[in-house]
């Protein structure tokens, strides 16, 4: 009923992008509508549970607002998202948000809860998540001790699950744009949810690609992305690739133009031990005596095949799921993935000594890919 109610405020309250220059707080009927439904939260009891927004209360920050922890005079604990700037690009991404996720339902993604409009700035209430997000734990030396093989192969698995439901599961098709460790939220039992839709956008079912704007975190964007600008469910699958390596590995993949060019990037690292035939050497220390050779390398393999340099090449993310799921089922060979030893317009690779760039020999356009998250064209 939730989910229902939402859908009916957002066909209510979505103003027209002409209202938007004049209405830039959301005020006037989309008040009115939200606030007269039981989804409406109001300003003044959020500050409250927040304690005001108080710095000890906030759990992390997203592409374009803060998250903050609150209890409702009812005890209910929450996630309170405080957006920035109340500025044109923000009003349309907080509509964006609440439009996408209150048409979706998944148990591995974050609940939408409610928002509030009526006060000096807009805010989105999702359910409340104690354990935060992975990367908290993954690239903490001593966090990620609580990551041990079986909660790492669930957040892979149900990380596939929900991106699978998001791209071909409900009725909409969605594309996240911002797969990454801070927006794959953890609950007491460590459970995924992927959450932070604020870049998300949704396709219609005769469209093949979106050309937009780019954005979302680079380390984690798929190369076709950056270079074109077409977005397809292939760049979310391009994201889970590297996310998924990272969970194994438990390294941060600082994918640089510095790095790379010196094979120290994550991903260089990963082609060059594949080919090598020691990829455990890679696997974290902490998980060397929890798992099986066999299982660990499955899901290296995965991890590669979303990672392909060719988005053609990358699996859809039901078989993603299919593949986890599969046993001692024999996967295809990965091609590889991008971004690797790139030097100028003349990169070689290690593995086949072909011409390397971004994405493939036709297209020698290399590009810097710092752990920076961009929105639009402006840095996040």
């Amino acid at each position: 009923m939730a989910v229902v109610g939402i859908v009916f405020i957002w066909t209510r309250m979505r103003p027209r992008r002409d209202d938007l220059h004049d209405d830039m707080d959301g005020s006037g009927e989309i008040i009115r509508t939200i606030m007269s439904s039981q989804l409406g939260f109001r300003y003044e009891e959020l500050r409250k549970a927040t304690d005001d927004f108080n710095q000890i209360n906030k759990l992390g920050q997203g592409g374009y607002g803060s998250v903050y922890k609150g209890v409702l005079p009812d005890g209910r604990e929450i996630a309170v998202k405080r957006l920035y700037l109340n500025t044109r690009q923000w009003t349309d991404q907080f509509f964006n948000e609440v439009k996408l996720v209150s048409q979706v339902q998944h148990k591995n993604l974050v609940k939408l809860l409610g928002c509030s409009v009526e006060g000096p700035e807009s805010l989105l209430v999702y359910e409340y998540l104690c354990n935060t997000s992975l990367d908290h734990y993954l690239f903490d030396a001593f966090k990620k001790n609580a990551l041990d093989w079986e909660r790492r192969s669930e957040i892979v698995l149900g990380a596939a699950e929900g991106l699978s439901y998001l791209h071909s599961g409900s009725e909409v098709r969605i594309i996240h744009r911002d797969i990454k460790a801070s927006n794959v939220m953890l609950d007491e039992r460590f459970r995924p949810k992927i959450g932070d839709f604020g870049l998300a956008r949704n396709f219609m079912e005769d469209q093949t690609h979106l050309s937009t704007g780019l954005a979302g975190t680079f380390g984690y964007m798929a190369p076709e992305y950056i270079v074109h600008g077409q977005l397809t469910e292939k760049a979310d699958i391009y994201s889970y690739g590297v996310l998924v390596l990272e969970i194994v590995t438990g390294r941060k993949n600082h994918n640089s133009v510095a790095s790379s060019a010196e094979g120290l990037s994550l991903m260089s690292q990963l082609w060059k031990h594949y080919n090598a035939g020691t990829l455990m050497e890679l696997l974290d220390p902490n998980l060397r005596d929890q798992c099986s050779e066999a299982e660990a390398l499955k899901v290296f393999q995965v991890g590669l095949l979303c990672a392909q340099a060719s988005p053609n090449l990358r699996p859809p993310m039901w078989k993603v799921v299919e593949m986890l799921g599969s046993g001692d089922r024999v996967l295809p060979r990965p091609t590889e993935p991008p971004f690797i030893n790139i030097k100028g317009s003349n990169a070689k690779s290690e593995s086949s000594g072909s011409s390397m760039s971004l994405m493939s020999n036709s297209d020698k356009s290399p590009f810097s890919t710092n752990q920076l998250s961009v929105s639009g064209v402006q840095a996040r």
